[in-house]
């Protein structure tokens, strides 16, 4: 049995999309395999049924020889027993062979967006990221499953096709040669389906975007009185959506309603010439019974084909908006050619700003703008990367430093945190086993213990989606006490008080340089409380360093920084 996810789901060949579809085949070929010798064997055995029925028909009933009637009927009781069989083994693979697919494509892309984090949303919008794992992935992985139908709809069309030739050769040759007529009917369908396919996959992905960006920015547009122009934006795209689906949905409905129609004309006709040559003495009263079993019965095989084109068009689809994920070029493949350490000193430095930490030390960083501060921590924690001048931790450009690595020693904790379903203690520790004295520490550290005391369960309580029970200083809280129990090295912090009173402000403030003593620790705020417990203060003006000192030093000497903190005093 496989388990999901997959501890690795592979490095897989991106120089085309049909390259790509190729190596997710090549990395389950065992199972395709398996299915499609069951998917043959099922199949085989359907299309042998109408032969051996018209065989017991002509030697049991015909001829009156009742031995070869029982004989055929078990062969018919037979061939069923298989085809039901086979059937259930070739569906079971079927779904195997799609979800592993499916699941190795998510991996895939869930590991090149972590690796390349901001770069694939300063390159493809975030709607549409989201619409590739949530439904791309699932296109792609529904090709696999048609694999297994596909090969027994070939192999029981050239049974069905060499039967037919044997008994009567001007209807073989109409199979022969019809079936493909009938193939390239079909298929001048799918070519204008897929460019409406994918007119309305990027409309829809416009929409998801604009959505997205709107939810962000609601507290904004309803300052500003936009919502309505916002609304009338998300109407006019909905319908942009709409109607591309009715496009798609025009083509999609001929393609379907010819995979009915063409085969049944298709029956028709080959019963037509089968009842003719019956008329003429040329086919036996079971033959045509036969002619008329197949006639139904090749429906199944040319509608599965048809169906198994229309889903390599989807995958093919899928496949290109996939790729489109994994040729973004990670920030560290973008840094300027040379070597990836310098002469710095150990702490972190931001070329960008002029901004250089040492290690071990409470640091605060004050702006005007608050998203130059925001975006500075961003910048140090590699959520954000300025590719002409990646800041530098003891030396080494962040890019050059593996992920994971990262990660483990540089936890960056944003303005608007995030809550997630499920029990808060698994929540703060993020599934890690930590002993409740520590989870209780960091509780009290962020001032939280009034929000764990309204708790029926405590720590064992049910965090609801996005923590929409806790207020949103209480939200704050609680995503400040998970930051700290990762015990980072580096921790940085982006207004992690911004929600809450100044007395809770004022014992965090307090807590927090004490628990944090002697590790880096980066806070972005203009809060006087924070400030005043900060064993240095840097002063942004327009992005970069303008001064460094005390909160009390550049209260006195700084007319800028005293500005932006009295008016947040004010507040």
């Amino acid at each position: 049995m496989t388990t999901f996810p997959l501890a690795d789901p592979g490095a897989p060949d991106t120089r085309s999309p049909g390259r790509f579809l190729l190596w997710v085949a090549g990395r389950q070929k065992g199972t395709l395999l398996a299915g499609a010798v069951a998917g043959i064997v099922w199949m085989t055995a359907l299309a042998l049924l109408p032969a051996a029925l018209g065989r017991g028909i002509d030697a049991g009933l015909v001829d009156g020889d009742r031995g070869a009637l029982v004989r055929w009927t078990l062969a018919v009781v037979g061939l069923a027993v298989v085809a039901g069989t086979m059937g259930a083994v070739r569906h079971r693979f079927a779904v195997h062979n799609w979800l592993s697919a499916t699941f190795r494509t998510a991996q895939i892309v869930d590991r090149a967006v972590i690796d390349r984090g901001a770069a694939v949303t300063r390159t493809i919008p975030a709607g549409d990221v989201v619409a590739i794992v949530a439904n791309d992935v699932t296109r792609l992985g529904s090709l696999y499953d048609m694999t297994a139908r596909a090969a027994g709809a070939a192999v029981s069309y050239a049974v069905v096709a060499a039967f037919l030739l044997t008994a009567d050769l001007r209807t073989g040759l109409v199979v022969l040669i019809g079936g493909p007529l009938l193939l390239l009917t079909l298929a001048g369908l799918v070519r204008p389906l897929h460019r409406r396919q994918t007119e309305q996959r990027e409309q829809a992905g416009r929409l998801t975007t604009l959505g997205t960006d709107t939810v962000q920015g609601l507290r904004v547009l309803r300052g500003i009185g936009g919502e309505d122009t916002f609304l009338t934006r998300y109407e006019r795209q909905s319908q942009d959506v709409r109607a591309a689906g009715v496009r798609v949905a025009g083509v999609q409905a001929a393609l379907d309603s010819a995979q009915v129609l063409l085969p049944g004309l298709f029956a028709v006709i080959v019963v037509w010439i089968g009842a003719r040559s019956v008329v003429a003495g040329d086919l036996s009263a079971g033959e045509l019974v036969s002619f008329y079993g197949y006639a139904t019965f090749l429906t199944m095989p040319l509608r599965t084909v048809t169906e198994a084109v229309d889903k390599y068009i989807r995958a093919r689809i899928a496949a290109v908006k996939i790729l489109r994920v994994l040729h973004v070029e990670p920030d560290h493949l973008l840094l300027p050619t040379g070597p990836t350490t310098s002469n710095a000193s150990r702490g972190l430095v931001d070329p960008t700003s002029g901004l250089a930490l040492a290690p071990g030390r409470l640091h605060a960083v004050v702006s005007a703008r608050p998203e130059d501060s925001a975006a500075l921590l961003e910048r140090l924690g590699r959520v954000g990367v300025d590719p002409a001048q990646p800041a530098l931790l003891d030396g080494r450009a962040l890019p050059s430093i593996p992920l994971a690595d990262l990660r483990a020693r540089v936890v960056v904790s944003e303005a608007d945190p995030r809550l997630f379903t499920g029990v808060l203690r698994t929540e703060l520790t993020r599934g890690s086993d930590l002993p409740d004295e520590r989870l209780l520490e960091a509780l009290d550290v962020t001032s939280s213990a009034d929000v764990l005391d309204a708790l029926p369960d405590g720590l064992d309580s049910r965090v609801e989606e996005r923590g929409r029970s806790f207020s949103g200083g209480q939200r704050q809280r609680l995503a400040l006490a998970r930051a700290l129990l990762t015990d980072a090295d580096v921790l940085l912090l982006i207004e992690p008080t911004s929600a809450v009173d100044a007395h809770t402000e004022a014992r965090i403030a307090d807590r927090l340089a004490e628990h944090r003593r002697g590790r880096t620790t980066v806070v972005a705020t203009a809060s006087p409380l924070l400030l005043d417990t900060a064993d240095e203060v840097h002063l942004l003006v327009d992005g970069r360093l303008a001064a460094t000192g005390t909160h009390h030093q550049l209260l006195r000497d700084e007319p800028a920084y005293r500005a932006i903190v009295v008016r947040g005093e004010a507040d």
